[in-house]
């Protein structure tokens, strides 16, 4: 029979995709994800399973992104259990019901820009079953993007703002995430697209707190996000809050004229890299400006690359500037090394290019903890955890594009991408455990090859496994599930 199917003696009457669903449905149990929704329900007379739906548009997010409109025709060629009763309507309605304000008294600990959802409910009781099988949380690493809207963008969620994007012309949102010291995702916070990180900051960081009861916590972010008010306000009346901000080193005064300019040894915490999956090398030394603690680090791989890219663009400006000068104007690159003589004649500016070596390889951080200077660095380091869920989101889950019309079902379409996330960062924090890693792409392709192919053959309907390739293998036992029987006989033809 299978030497038949291969030599393509048999046409498929059917084929189903089965691997992504039997991976991550049992993620998805583990996680507690079911439990949750079911007792969120509670009480609620929806007449289609709508934690199915749920499950159905997190899972399309991770395998083929785009709407919940796509997400029911791609439904069909996977084998998801409970998917056949579904209907678009019904993935539309799970949506906004995810979204959906909670009544008013339980709107405590609401920020000025956003109300508590249903959402919230959601995440705090799946924090809460995973603080009883981990550890308390002690350190999260927070971070922003912005999402842009084809189409009005709901109600209030839909404001025109700094675009990270570089799309001014479309409306959009603000979407804030918190991942834990183990880079599982915490939550996510959703705002209209004209709320400012510096503003967000206080009120965010003060519902964490309220949200899951943390007592001592430190955040980890980017300087962008927090003004020196926010940081006075920190240490004068949020006792218990701590934190670790990139500064600005070209911005702000003090790193700039100050941190930069004082003297000292650093202290090696990584030694050059052997080999490129080496981590990258890093020198770390303390400076304190009045009460003010700043850790500066060093790469000395990155300022070698730094110093060579200059020298390239000014070897360049220097050929330029001998031809004529008219070009050099527009040119970003080009007009921060320049500076006029003699009314618009133009030369390179030899004190720009000194100031400009003083920040080759390095990145400044202030905080207020008492970790050692190379904790805390290598601590700042680790908000790529927040800064690559991000680019999950956008890219490999592609959130975007928006097209709900309502706020309810925006703040749905963005937390059922946040659940995917859960589901993909448990399945590759397995495979790290286990001493692999994968690249999700590849195992993604690998994963949506696994299939059952029904062919009939002398009355009788006979199931044939494709092969597991690859690391689809690994995925498969990280989960702790078996991709079944190569072949297999199905029911007679004809029976019910």
């Amino acid at each position: 029979m299978l030497d038949a199917y291969r030599k393509g003696e048999h046409e498929p009457a059917e084929t189903v995709r089965f691997g992504p669903p039997l991976v991550f449905e049992r993620l998805w149990k583990e996680l507690g994800i079911p439990a949750v929704l079911e007792r969120q329900l509670s009480g609620r007379k929806f007449e289609f399973p709508v934690e199915r739906a749920v499950f159905l548009t997190a899972l399309h997010r991770l395998f083929d992104p785009g709407s919940d409109r796509a997400a029911e025709r791609w439904a069909e060629e996977y084998a998801v259990q409970g998917a056949k009763e579904l209907q678009l309507h019904h993935l539309y309605r799970a949506m906004a019901w995810l979204g959906e304000e909670l009544p008013a008294g339980q709107q405590s600990g609401r920020t000025p820009f956003a109300p508590r959802t249903v959402k919230d409910d959601i995440e705090e009781a799946l924090f809460r079953r995973r603080k009883d099988m981990f550890s308390e949380l002690r350190m999260v690493f927070f971070d922003t993007t912005s999402i842009y809207f084809h189409g009005e963008g709901g109600d209030a969620l839909g404001m025109r703002g700094h675009s990270k994007d570089r799309r001014p012309d479309l409306k959009q949102m603000v979407v804030g995430a918190v991942v834990d010291q183990d880079g599982r995702p915490v939550c996510c916070e959703m705002w209209p697209g004209n709320t400012s990180d510096v503003k967000s900051f206080l009120p965010v960081i003060d519902r964490l707190r309220s949200r899951f009861s943390i007592r001592s916590v430190c955040i980890v972010g980017d300087r962008g996000m927090i003004s020196k008010d926010t940081v006075k306000t920190i240490r004068e009346s949020r006792p218990g809050i701590h934190f670790i901000l990139g500064a600005r080193l070209r911005r702000v005064k003090e790193v700039r004229d100050e941190v930069l300019s004082r003297p000292g040894r650093y202290r090696e915490v990584r030694s050059p890299r052997e080999n490129e999956k080496d981590p990258a090398p890093l020198k770390v030394k303390e400076v304190w400006v009045g009460d003010h603690r700043y850790v500066v680090a060093l790469n000395e791989e990155q300022a070698r690359k730094d110093r060579a890219d200059r020298e390239a663009i000014v070897s360049s400006l220097r050929e330029k500037l001998c031809r004529g000068e008219k070009s050099l104007v527009g040119n970003k690159g080009y007009r921060r090394y320049l500076t006029t003589t003699g009314g618009r004649r133009f030369e390179v500016d030899e004190e720009k290019l000194e100031r400009e070596a003083r920040f080759d390889g390095k990145w400044v951080l202030q905080t207020d903890t008492d970790l050692d200077a190379a904790e805390v660095a290598l601590r700042y380091k680790e908000l790529w955890m927040v800064e690559d869920l991000f680019r999950t989101v956008k890219a490999v889950l592609r959130t975007r594009p928006v097209y709900h019309s309502s706020d309810e079902a925006i703040r749905g379409h963005v937390f059922s991408s946040f659940l995917a996330l859960m589901m993909l960062k448990e399945l590759l924090g397995r495979i790290e455990d286990a001493g692999d890693r994968v690249e999700w792409q590849r195992l993604r392709r690998e994963l949506d090859g696994l299939q059952h192919v029904t062919i009939r053959k002398d009355g009788k309907a006979f199931r044939i496994r494709t092969e597991v390739r690859g690391d689809a293998h690994k995925a498969l036992q990280a989960a702790g599930v078996a991709p079944g029987p190569v072949v297999s006989l199905c029911e007679p033809e004809g029976a019910a």
